[in-house]
């Protein structure tokens, strides 16, 4: 079967974009159902943002330690080797939450499920990458994303409609069983065939984004590029409760429906921004316009303008369909890296960006408000000023990759001493 047979919405695209929506669901449930599934394990009101720090933690190193391991199988045993590998972990791991009854084998459980999802969008990214013609790659990986994204609506809803976070977490396994079974209809990518028959060409090698300065460079641009999405949903989005109170006195903004609004707004402009590519015929110019709806809204975030718990839900969305280029941005990291390290690349690139909360967590919290005693204005102004500085300066750097030939491979070639 040749790659010009597989249209937008084929089996592998619906599959994929079910495979993320299943992520998506997950990742997000916990900040949903956080503080009645802690006080049902055991957690107190003292000890509730310790524990979901603990657990939060947890699934995070769970995320990234899977997304290398994921990464490296999915170039040495193949992209669907790993859609099924993943949802296997993740389904088990989403059941035995259902019946954790401690913090820590909450964590545990979260850790576990980390390992699993951390290969979902990685692989499903480059197998739609490279069955699709790279005149429609980019729509297929938006639609992807887009329709994804879209599970964190169907996380809140379904938390509304229970009330019971451990059916949210077993209806999440059984998500992940009947994805499963889709998954056995689905074909393996020709390039990775093509690639698999060539014994000589080191496969899913980690350390070569870093012995070659030119493909390191590349690696780290790629990861630098995406730090805009977890500060706006990590930070701004998650903490709106507190930004709320803070900025009009408001004791009934809920967290979890400023995700739902951020969410659904980042599907739609994950689903918009494939389309923004084919009208440009670039990657770069729809995502520097992304870069641009960010910055506005974040200008609307910290302005008067955001008096009201309508308005605090308006920007909330406003940002999240800002930042609403994660599938091409996972997809510019597939682009850059030859089929030998593809999926290790477009795997452990958004797991790399998930992992960088904590590090802008340490700027916004431990750095800014408990060391030098900022205010929690000052600190989410400068945090975001940093993260889009980072951010710009990647992306100056970082290649063009729209109409890029995709069956090529990666040599082992040193860096110079």
């Amino acid at each position: 079967m040749t790659e010009k047979k597989f249209g937008i919405l084929s089996l592998p695209v619906i599959v994929a974009a079910l495979g993320y929506f299943v992520d998506v669901y997950d990742l997000l449930l916990f900040t949903i159902v956080k503080k009645s599934s802690l006080l049902d394990v055991g957690a107190t009101d003292a000890t509730i943002l310790t524990d979901s720090t603990k657990v939060i933690n947890w699934q995070m190193i769970g995320l990234l330690i899977g997304g290398i391991v994921w990464g490296i199988l999915g170039d040495k045993k193949g992209r669907l080797s790993v859609l099924f590998g993943s949802i296997i972990l993740y389904s088990i791991a989403n059941i035995l939450t259902g019946f954790v009854h401690t913090v820590d084998q909450y964590a545990a459980s979260r850790f576990m499920a980390g390992l699993g999802l951390a290969g979902e969008l990685g692989a499903g990214i480059t197998l739609v990458s490279e069955i699709l013609p790279k005149n429609k790659r980019g729509v297929g990986t938006s639609l992807v994303a887009g329709i994804g994204l879209f599970g964190a609506v169907f996380a809140y809803f379904t938390y509304q409609l229970t009330h019971d976070w451990r059916m949210c977490y077993k209806i999440g396994g059984a998500l992940g069983v009947a994805l499963l079974l889709l998954r056995v209809r689905v074909a393996e990518s020709g390039m990775f065939k093509e690639l698999a028959m060539n014994s000589a060409v080191s496969k899913g090698n980690f350390f070569m984004f870093f012995n070659n300065t030119k493909r390191f460079k590349k690696y780290a641009f790629a990861v630098l590029i995406g730090l805009p999405n977890w500060y706006v949903v990590g930070i701004l989005v998650n903490q709106s409760d507190r930004f709320g109170k803070l900025f009009f006195g408001s004791t009934t903004i809920d967290s979890g429906r400023s995700i739902m609004f951020a969410y659904a707004a980042a599907a739609i402009g994950d689903i918009l921004v494939g389309v923004v590519c084919q009208l440009f015929k670039s990657r770069k110019k729809a995502v520097f316009l992304y870069y641009l709806f960010t910055v506005i809204s974040l200008i609307f975030f910290f302005s008067h303008y955001n008096r009201s718990d309508s308005n605090m839900y308006l920007i909330c969305a406003a940002l999240g369909f800002s930042t609403g280029f994660w599938g091409i941005f996972v997809t510019m990291g597939a682009e850059q890296f030859g089929t030998n390290l593809r999926a290790t690349a477009a795997t452990t690139i958004p797991n790399v960006v998930r992992g960088t909360l904590p590090l802008i967590n340490l700027l916004f919290l431990d750095l800014f408000q408990k060391s030098w005693g900022w205010t929690l204005i000052q600190s989410g102004v400068v945090t975001g000023v940093i993260v889009m500085t980072i951010t710009m300066i990647a992306f100056y750097f970082t290649e063009e990759t729209f109409s890029k030939d995709l069956n090529y491979l990666e040599t082992e070639e040193m860096l110079p001493q």
